[in-house]
């Protein structure tokens, strides 16, 4: 009997060490950018695969020039860092593509298992770029350094989404 009840409590104490437990959580951020000027026109620049010359970081920009699913593209980053990246979709009719990073330092982009979509949708001379990503943080296991946690890798892709749509207004606008 002794030895059933020191079970029921060692099975008890284990599953609430696992709920204590905090493992990474996937994080989600969403940025938005409304543009003066047409879909067709931010579609243009936005909707080309192989150009992100609107993303601040970006120095060049290699890869399949076929936009269709698992195209891949090459990203080199001021600095000479590499981000590697595959097409998940591509729907021109509907202004959207999706995509997901296959290889990146995370000393460069603090993330793993990053998915991401942009969509440009409007009317007119106004236009709406909504770019969204969904990820993990870069240190998969529990207590991670602070460069490598659920805050860091958040705010490294806010930032990003935020500089590259800024820049887009400002080039599609005509200001760079």
């Amino acid at each position: 009997m002794k030895l059933q009840l020191l079970a029921a409590a060692a099975l008890v104490l284990g599953a609430a060490g696992a709920a204590d437990a905090h493992g990474p959580t996937r994080q989600k951020t969403e940025q938005k950018v409304e543009i003066n000027a047409s879909p067709d026109k931010v579609w243009k620049v936005v909707g080309n695969w192989l150009d992100m010359s609107w993303l601040p970081p970006v120095e060049k920009t290699e890869g399949d020039a076929a936009a269709e699913k698992g195209a891949k593209r090459k990203i080199t980053l001021k600095g000479g860092a590499i981000v590697e990246e595959e097409l998940n979709q591509y729907a021109a009719d509907k202004m959207m593509y999706s995509y997901r990073i296959t290889n990146v330092d995370v000393k460069v982009l603090p993330v793993s298992n990053y998915s991401s979509k942009i969509i440009v949708k409007g009317e007119g001379d106004k236009t709406t770029v909504t770019w969204d990503g969904a990820f993990y943080r870069g240190f998969p296991n529990n207590d991670p350094p602070p460069e490598l946690s659920d805050e860091a890798a958040l705010k490294a892709v806010s930032g990003l989404y935020r500089a590259g749509l800024d820049n887009l207004k400002k080039k599609v606008e005509g200001g760079s």
